[in-house]
């Protein structure tokens, strides 16, 4: 009779664990999940005021054609990676339309240095009011979007640490929490 108790207890124990673990897994999927949103919309953020800030140096006299349709073709890039249909687990993006929206937003991102480069030669554009307001507010986006990445990758390493140890490494094999 003593051994029935003592493996009915051992059962209990292993499925409360586990049922925290579940919970604490489901918990940290989700909180990965709204930080890739938090990237994604400040790489949005950032796509949006582009156009401002190349209409603005049109206005001011720009003529740099080659230079405005490498931005408009990035920028499409990226809006179309960040907009695909996610065909992951639950709804999510992939790893590989996450590396695709990361690969566009590197490509994006040169781009836009190349405009904001051409404050060398017009100097026109430094003393422009309009541009200097975007440049500042895409420099406030620059920094948006950092801190939302260091935060994505904050969070993925939580998850993976707590999906790793024990027990939850146990459940998150059952129940197909993948890495």
């Amino acid at each position: 009779m003593s051994r029935t108790i003592l493996v009915a207890i051992a059962l209990f124990a292993a499925f409360s664990l586990s049922g925290c673990s579940y919970n604490d897994l489901t918990a940290k999927q989700q909180g990965v999940k709204g930080k890739w949103a938090n990237v994604e919309s400040s790489l949005q953020r950032r796509a949006d005021l582009i156009p401002n800030l190349v209409e603005t140096a049109k206005m001011a006299g720009v003529q740099e054609q080659e230079v405005f349709g490498q931005i408009a073709d990035a920028r499409s890039r990226l809006l179309n990676a960040q907009q695909a249909p996610p065909v992951g687990e639950g709804g999510d993006k992939t790893p590989e339309q996450k590396q695709a929206v990361i690969e566009a937003n590197n490509s994006f991102g040169g781009t836009i240095g190349r405009l904001l480069s051409l404050q060398e030669n017009y100097p026109v554009l430094k003393s422009n009011e309009a541009f200097l307001k975007v440049q500042d507010e895409l420099s406030g986006t620059e920094n948006r979007i950092n801190t939302a990445r260091l935060d994505f990758n904050q969070s993925v390493t939580d998850y993976n640490t707590t999906r790793n140890s024990f027990p939850a490494v146990l459940t998150a094999g059952l129940l197909g929490f993948k890495e």
